[in-house]
């Protein structure tokens, strides 16, 4: 398994309050070793209540790649006017003892989180954004050697870090997937939280889902491909031909025999041939040439 902590220190060893008296420990010197989130903040400031807690959170899931000192300028006057601070809230980022990045105001977490990682990079650490990346590239080509098991555990390791993690939480249905355990795979999807509901990550594992539950009942390619020799024209045979082709992993082949439906009547059995194609362009990557091909040559049928 991948060891995905990067520090133990608690919210108390990463978040502290400062004096002028102190402001050069804790923030000049103590960014030589670690870099250093500075608040500038006061208590009658309405926008500093907010940005506060999203800084102390951004701050504690880093584990110990960066630190906070809070400032309340109205106990602070002199530091704040070598800093130049003119409104608040104000974070600076310290390192190595001179300030290296910051904002004015109070920003949404998702752009607190990205400063963050900024400046851990900026001071040349890996944020935990990163580790998370690196396990779900390592669980992918655990999925990819056929090691489901093994990648479901560190996709399911890397959502207890962070459980909104849209990447790790398509995998971990996908890896289910291939265990053939559809049913825990689509309760997985069905519980994703609501801010990654609508990601790529998890629309690719919805598709992958239904097209996993069609193969299931896929008939055999050989039958199906003789009926559609036999008939050119049974779009219903040639449909079905093109799920057995995709369960059987031939899945140009199956793009191939969606194209000549639509090319033939694209309104047959309510565009069937259509939502199909879309649904196997879902699950692949968006690069993937049968994509990319199969979208061009489905372009150019409906604008002839």
């Amino acid at each position: 398994m991948i060891e995905l902590s990067t520090g133990a220190e608690t919210p108390a060893d990463l978040i502290k309050d400062t004096t002028e008296a102190t402001f050069m420990a804790d923030v000049v010197e103590a960014s030589q070793a670690t870099p250093i989130i500075v608040d500038f903040w006061a208590p009658w400031c309405g926008p500093c209540k907010t940005l506060g807690p999203m800084l102390e959170q951004a701050v504690t899931a880093a584990k110990g790649a960066v630190k906070m000192v809070k400032v309340n300028v109205d106990q602070a006057q002199t530091i704040a006017g070598q800093l130049q601070i003119q409104s608040i809230p104000t974070v600076y980022a310290f390192h190595k003892g001179q300030p290296i990045d910051g904002f004015q105001g109070a920003l949404p977490a998702s752009e607190v989180k990205a400063f963050i990682d900024r400046v851990i990079a900026a001071a040349g650490g890996e944020s935990p954004t990163d580790t998370l990346n690196d396990a779900v590239a390592a669980a992918e080509e655990m999925l990819t050697d056929g090691a489901a098991v093994d990648a479901a555990q560190t996709f399911a390791a890397i959502l207890a870090e962070d459980p909104n993690h849209a990447g790790a939480y398509g995998g971990l249905v996908r890896a289910h997937i291939a265990m053939d355990d559809l049913d825990q795979a689509e309760a997985i999807l069905n519980g994703a939280p609501a801010e990654i509901s609508s990601s790529a990550e998890l629309e690719a594992a919805h598709a992958q889902l239904e097209l996993a539950r069609q193969a299931a009942d896929a008939g055999p390619v050989a039958d199906l491909m003789a009926a559609v020799e036999a008939d050119p024209s049974d779009l219903q045979a040639r449909f079905d031909l093109a799920l057995a082709l995709h369960a059987s992993g031939k899945v140009q082949e199956a793009v191939d025999q969606l194209l000549e439906i639509f090319s033939r009547d694209r309104e047959w059995n309510d565009g069937a041939a259509k939502a199909q194609l879309f649904t196997i362009f879902d699950a692949l990557k968006p690069n993937d040439p049968v994509v990319l091909n199969g979208r061009r040559k489905l372009s150019s049928m409906i604008f002839a």
